[in-house]
């Protein structure tokens, strides 16, 4: 009986903790929604999609952007691609499969103060340049890595 006390006193508290927190302004829902940027993932092309969400499609190769990515993938739903970047201030990370129908594949707006680093699994239609495009200090920089997706495992 004590401990079914405790559950509901400790899920009451935490619970009116929540609520004073958003009736206080302290706790604002909205913030923790993702923006989409539609114009930027329906862009058809790779200048389009970088305009769209970084501003501008004028990047600068940099060996300060680092891009991990299979040389081949064999299932092109899913391929890993890992972006870092030791650059100071990093404000986003976009990554481009050129040869998609919709190049943007995923766009991460950061904190000047975070770590320069994402993960994450992109589906690609066929053998492409993946662009990593970094933001820092409002000028764009970029690597480039060629993924080469094959059809049944036998080559693409």
């Amino acid at each position: 009986m004590n401990d079914i006390r405790r559950k509901f006193l400790k899920t009451a508290v935490g619970l009116g903790s929540i609520a004073t927190a958003i009736a206080s302004g302290l706790l604002i829902p909205q913030r923790a929604i993702a923006a989409y940027m539609e114009s930027a993932f329906a862009a058809t092309d790779a200048s389009a999609a970088l305009i769209a969400a970084e501003g501008s499609d004028q990047h600068t190769p940099s060996d300060e952007v680092k891009i991990k990515a299979p040389d081949i993938a064999e299932n092109g739903a899913v391929v890993p691609v890992t972006v870092s970047s030791t650059l100071p201030n990093v404000e986003s990370i976009s990554i481009i499969a050129e040869k998609n129908p919709s190049p943007l594949a995923a766009s991460f707006q950061l904190s000047g103060q975070s770590e320069a680093y994402v993960s994450t699994r992109i589906k690609m239609g066929k053998t492409s340049n993946v662009i990593a495009v970094v933001k820092s200090g409002g000028k764009l920089y970029s690597a480039t890595q060629e993924v080469k997706v094959t059809i049944g495992g036998c080559g693409g």
